[in-house]
């Protein structure tokens, strides 16, 4: 009588990752999804891991398929409604080069460049010249500063033609 043979790490993995797979898409609850899980960890043959992940199989190549539409749509909206909103965007010009001066932007009247607005922090940025490049950092504002589209968690890089958000206001970066 011939016996099964074992599962091998790679088969395990291939399970493993379909069961985790299926927890992300929303077919298994996380309850199943540890059994499964378990008994996965200690199949000793391949008929054992078919039987976990069987019934995820099915859609799965479907639902790649719809999941990866979905993704290359709304990509391709964002990145139309930057480029629309990138012609329209109010400029800011760079300052002068002035390395370790840094350039404070908020509400506060004492602000190199002042914005008035509810969204604004009364000092919500600064914006200083070091080694060569422009570099935008938050200083801890309440609604956020971005940097195309990204918020900005300490500080970040930033280059001309950066489309940059300091709360509800948006602009586009210029040298000039």
């Amino acid at each position: 009588m011939l016996r099964p043979e074992r599962v091998s790490d790679v088969e395990r993995d291939r399970a493993l990752t379909a069961l985790r797979e299926g927890v992300a898409q929303g077919r298994l609850s996380q309850d199943t999804y540890l059994r499964r899980m378990e008994l996965a960890l200690v199949a000793r043959h391949a008929g054992e891991l078919a039987a976990l992940t069987d019934d995820l199989r099915s859609e799965r190549r479907w639902s790649r398929a719809v999941f990866g539409g979905v993704s290359a749509v709304s990509g391709f909206t964002e990145r139309l409604r930057r480029a629309w909103r990138g012609e329209r965007l109010p400029k800011l010009l760079l300052p002068g080069h002035r390395d370790g001066q840094p350039l404070r932007i908020g509400r506060d009247p004492g602000n190199g460049l002042r914005l008035n607005h509810e969204t604004v922090s009364r000092v919500h940025a600064e914006l200083v010249h070091q080694s060569g490049l422009w570099v935008l950092r938050d200083l801890g504002s309440t609604n956020g500063t971005t940097v195309n589209g990204r918020r900005v968690v300490g500080s970040a890089v930033v280059r001309d033609g950066d489309q940059v958000g300091f709360g509800h206001l948006v602009y586009q970066l210029t040298s000039g």
